[in-house]
């Protein structure tokens, strides 16, 4: 099947204003108030202008080593609310809030490993090529063993990333098959997916920096702790609203290329 990109986005949009209330509140639990209490607590560290590129480094290791306790959790529970959205967005079944928390939650360790295998695959492939290509061309060979490897990661990446709605949506709960199915129903539109995710990455970027003009005459008005604070509120408003469209963009991919289900052709003819 043809991919239409106009179409996925139009139906994405749709979704989300047809079940306005309950996407919301799922999306404020699972994304808005986690990310919000982690830009507060967890803010990352000022570098001063006199630190040499060593003192950065360390001061970056040592940031992400003591939220690293924090991030994994968070990671999962994000996981969690990305299926259940998935869940909660497909219209054939019309699930229930708590029937679609509970799908995600039936879904969440398949699709962890699914993402653990693919990274772990993707990761050797990207060092054997770089690897190769660095120890034949040197710094050169590096270089472009590096360029070529980011093209091949990003072109897997639009074939596996329908991954979550085929375990939230179509119930696969084996992650080689999920994976596998994902590949499958992707065939032969890769190009035209990839430049509709490089749009909608374009737009999410124009968001934040949207995002951040609006927190401007704070910035030069209030004082730093109030600026920080509403800095936070911001970012985290605008990062669930693109977590938010990007689940109902992925859920809207997915039903697009694997069609009606079976169980929704039966209905029609009966």
């Amino acid at each position: 099947m043809k991919f239409d990109s106009n179409r996925a986005w139009t139906q994405a949009s749709q979704a989300v204003s047809a079940n306005r209330e309950v996407v919301l509140a799922l999306a404020g639990v699972f994304f808005l108030l986690p990310q919000l209490a982690f830009a507060i607590f967890f803010p990352q560290p000022e570098m001063g202008s006199g630190m040499n590129e060593q003192q950065v480094m360390t001061a970056v290791k040592a940031y992400y080593s003591s939220i690293l306790p924090v991030m994994i959790p968070l990671a999962l529970f994000q996981a969690l609310g990305t299926l259940s959205l998935l869940c909660l967005l497909d219209s054939e079944r019309r699930p229930t809030v708590g029937e679609a928390i509970r799908a995600g939650v039936k879904g969440l360790v398949p699709y962890l490993v699914a993402q653990i295998l693919l990274g772990m695959g993707l990761g050797a492939v990207v060092l054997v090529i770089a690897g190769v290509l660095g120890a034949v061309g040197g710094s050169v060979g590096a270089v472009i063993g590096l360029a070529i490897a980011l093209a091949f990661a990003v072109a897997v990446f639009v074939r596996f990333s329908v991954t979550a709605p085929v375990v939230a949506v179509e119930k696969t709960l084996n992650p080689i098959l999920a994976l596998g199915r994902s590949w499958t129903l992707t065939k032969g539109n890769t190009a035209r997916l990839l430049g509709f995710y490089a749009l909608l990455g374009l737009a999410m970027v124009v968001l934040m920096i949207f995002g951040n003009i609006l927190t401007l005459p704070v910035t030069l008005l209030a004082p730093g702790e109030a600026v920080r604070i509403t800095a936070a509120v911001v970012e985290s408003i605008m990062a669930t609203i693109m977590a938010l469209y990007f689940v109902a963009v992925i859920a809207q991919v997915h039903r697009q290329l694997a069609g009606p289900s079976a169980e929704r052709v039966t209905q029609t003819f009966e």
